[in-house]
């Protein structure tokens, strides 16, 4: 196996690295004064400053491996997902900072979705402005009431009328609705409760500004509201859309999240590899930094250890995410499942415990505001049940394990 990044991949990656050098680093303060000033709700002009810089150097839309020659605002750069890994880590140092870069959540799942899945006239009437950066999205899947790590358990209604479809039902975790700028929910709900198991369920794009569509409230993690992206309750109640607003067709919901989650996981995982090597610099500065006992914390015996045991987890995590990368470019989404499962539960874990041990050497200032590892934490721990806990894909890597001895 070749463990060197590609000539290309790592021509990309000196020019990410470059770009947050010169824009990112230097505005992560200005980032978090503008982001607590006045309303919590709105689009921050530091957001906006930053990302014609980088569509002008052309870090824009990077997770895209395809190109449109056709507009430049459909291009991408053609990357794998082995070439785009280093990126999304290097872009996970700094929470924010894929937004400038075109290649956040929800609207990169959003975008392949559409792009994958959608007629022409849902790509031109949705996913072109995502893809210039104009609009915002958010994914409406989980839901209060049912245990919703079990999809099926899904309850909102997508009924057909005429020409229409109508929607209810109540949504939480809806990432992105905070935005000012969200123009276009992805919804996932039942068209027909008496179809086999995994065909009842089918996606369905809402527009925000729909009549019935309600931000019922912010849902705050470990008391971060993740202001102006947010998490959202939404109820849609008697929503009406045109049928032509259907994903693909009815029944077809879990095939599209099929292929919606499978990128999603894995850019989830190399951001958080990101986040945890921010979180082992932070560690490693505060400690050569600080005395204790008469002599630098970094000196102390205990900290030798928990050191080495999170540069061991960070490689180890890094190198199974490449494979996985590596899986999906090589054999595809499906034949790389199991890889995608195994990321998508050691490499939360890792970022917590390294981020864990990261807050404990800052002492006080760790769980404060003052460092980001209180609210890089938060987020981190979230992953572990976003996009499927961890239970539901250790029990798919199980029974994949299992199957091997029948």
């Amino acid at each position: 196996m070749n463990f060197e990044y590609s000539d290309n991949g790592k021509a990309w990656l000196e020019r990410v690295r470059a770009f947050m050098e010169q824009h990112i680093y230097p505005n992560e303060a200005r980032y978090e004064a503008e982001a607590y000033e006045g309303d919590r709700w709105k689009v921050l002009p530091v957001i906006e400053e930053l990302k014609p810089l980088a569509k002008k150097a052309g870090l824009w839309n990077m997770f895209l491996n395809i190109c449109d020659h056709d507009t430049g605002e459909w291009k991408g750069p053609g990357l794998t997902n082995l070439e785009y890994a280093p990126l999304a880590e290097e872009m996970g140092r700094v929470g924010w900072s894929s937004e400038i870069f075109n290649c956040s959540a929800p609207d990169t799942g959003n975008m392949e979705v559409l792009r994958s899945y959608g007629t022409e006239e849902q790509k031109q009437k949705w996913l072109k402005p995502l893809m210039a950066g104009e609009i915002r999205s958010a994914f409406l899947m989980t839901e209060p009431l049912v245990a919703s790590s079990d999809a099926t358990n899904i309850e909102t209604s997508i009924r057909r009328e005429g020409n229409e479809y109508v929607i209810n039902g109540r949504k939480w975790w809806s990432s992105g609705a905070g935005d000012p700028r969200c123009a276009i929910n992805i919804v996932m709900g039942k068209t027909d409760p008496n179809a086999p198991r995994h065909s009842q369920q089918s996606q369905i794009l809402v527009p925000m500004d729909a009549p019935g569509v309600i931000k019922l409230r912010p849902l705050k993690v470990f008391g971060y509201d993740d202001a102006p992206h947010g998490h959202f309750e939404m109820l849609l109640e008697n929503v009406r859309v045109p049928v032509e607003n259907i994903i693909l067709g009815e029944g077809r919901g879990f095939e599209i999240a099929q292929g919606r989650l499978g990128p999603g996981r894995i850019h989830h995982c190399m951001r958080s590899i990101g986040a945890a090597e921010s979180a082992l610099e932070k560690m490693c500065k505060r400690l050569k930094a600080r005395v204790a006992f008469g002599k630098p914390v970094s000196e102390q015996g205990v900290w030798h250890e928990r050191i080495a045991d999170a540069r061991i987890a960070i490689e180890q995590a890094r190198l199974l995410t490449l494979k996985a990368a590596y899986m999906m470019d090589t054999v595809g989404n499906k034949a790389a499942a199991r890889e995608i499962a195994m990321i998508k539960v050691i490499v939360p874990n890792m970022s917590t415990m390294v981020i864990d041990m990261a807050i404990q050497a800052h002492g006080g200032g760790g769980v404060c505001q003052d460092f980001g590892l209180a609210s890089s934490y938060a987020g981190q721990r979230t992953l572990r049940i976003a996009d499927g806990p961890d239970e539901v894909h250790r029990a798919a890597i199980a029974k994949g394990e299992l199957r091997r001895y029948n």
